[in-house]
């Protein structure tokens, strides 16, 4: 665990990053409640290779499916992301300040 406010911005953050498989899901018109519950079920007991399968309409296993998606493909999109928020915030200030 972090200590002091660190712990709420990661907290923030994670919850963030949750829009993903919810959207995801959500477009393949599934129950997106219930794909990202059982999504989070499946990362609790360990399976860090299940995904949503927007075929099946279920959680699979991605690996087993030959599914990869490159690293520098999701860290770019995740810097892309944080680095709005940023400018959106740095904005926000700007003008609360006036």
């Amino acid at each position: 665990t972090l200590p002091g406010e660190a712990q709420f911005c990661v907290r923030a953050f994670a919850q963030a990053l949750e829009v993903v498989p919810y959207t995801l899901s959500e477009n393949a018109g599934l129950n997106a409640i219930e794909i990202v519950t059982e999504l989070r079920r499946q990362h609790n007991e360990g399976k860090t290779q299940s995904g949503i399968n927007v075929r099946s309409g279920k959680i699979s296993d991605l690996s087993d499916e030959n599914v990869y998606q490159p690293l520098l493909v999701s860290l770019s999109a995740i810097q892309l992301a944080s680095e709005t928020v940023r400018m959106i915030l740095k904005i926000d200030d700007m003008c609360g300040a006036i």
